[in-house]
């Protein structure tokens, strides 16, 4: 098996280039789903506590017999346990989830502004990552002021930040800052939702050309760009195809016109108003 390419990380670590959401699967079918996208070769598995899945997750990737040593596992700190001390506390609740002793990247799912508690936060988890239970600490749907705001409290930068982005979402000017600090962009949802990203005729035309589906084309121009997606599907066979992105070659031109397809800010969830609990 063919070990997946990895991104740096600005804390001197690694993650795998693509890797697997687990949103809304849950129970027996999620565990199998798991377990066998790990003996697939994916490595990259990310969770959140707010996803009520953590627990299956870990049993998923208990019984796929891979080593621990050889998974990336990352979850996110809900809206519900931001603050000093209650992000320790729901840390440790999601590693007893996951029955893992620490878990690879750790994120603040949403700043959720009006509780002004993510700088709060971001201090537990540098301490968290300093006590071993993370090995590298993140966010999730940041914008660069949020940012300025936990480096200003820690001199510490994130060592991701995970977006909603795809070729319809490119988030050009988050993404700016991001490589700016050697923060790495990660994508959620990167083959997109209600914006029927699959459907556009320049990824059908470029899946025709190329001999591959457009969910691959979609995930290789975030490869391309150097952001990392996580994608999942219930068709253990459709995560093979999301993990065999290397096969996937993508000229100049095909680029060019996926980047076309950005429509700007239409689609996006903004964190300024956007709050999750």
């Amino acid at each position: 098996m063919t070990a997946l390419p990895q991104r740096s990380l600005n804390d001197g670590g690694t993650i795998p280039a693509w890797g697997m959401g687990t949103y809304g699967h849950q129970g027996p079918a999620g565990v199998e789903l798991f377990a066998q996208a790990a003996r697939d070769g994916h490595r990259l598995f990310d969770t959140a506590a707010q996803y009520g899945n953590e627990a299956t997750v870990g049993v998923g990737l208990a019984e796929s017999g891979v080593s621990r040593e050889e998974l990336f596992v990352t979850t996110k700190i809900a809206g519900g346990d931001q603050g000093r001390g209650s992000t320790r506390r729901g840390l440790e609740e999601s590693l007893r989830r996951l029955d893992m002793d620490y878990v690879d990247l750790v994120l603040i799912h949403w700043p959720n502004p009006s509780r002004g508690l993510y700088v709060d936060t971001w201090l537990d988890l540098v301490e968290a990552r300093e006590e071993g239970l993370a090995r590298h600490i993140g966010v999730s749907n940041f914008l660069p002021a949020h940012i300025d705001d936990l480096y200003e409290a820690s001199g510490i930068y994130p060592t991701v930040n995970q977006i909603q982005l795809h070729p319809m979402i490119q988030r050009r000017d988050v993404r700016s800052y991001l490589d700016e600090h050697d923060i790495v962009a990660e994508a959620w949802r990167p083959i997109g939702f209600k914006e029927h990203l699959l459907d556009q005729i320049v990824v059908e035309n470029i899946a025709e050309e190329v001999g591959c589906t457009p969910a691959q084309v979609v995930l290789k121009w975030a490869v391309n760009h150097g952001i990392v997606p996580i994608a999942v599907s219930s068709k253990p066979e459709r995560n093979r195809e999301n993990l065999a992105l290397a096969e996937v070659k993508l000229t100049d031109t095909h680029m060019h016109a996926l980047d076309s397809l950005d429509a700007g800010q239409r689609f996006v969830w903004d964190p300024l108003t956007h709050e999750e609990w």
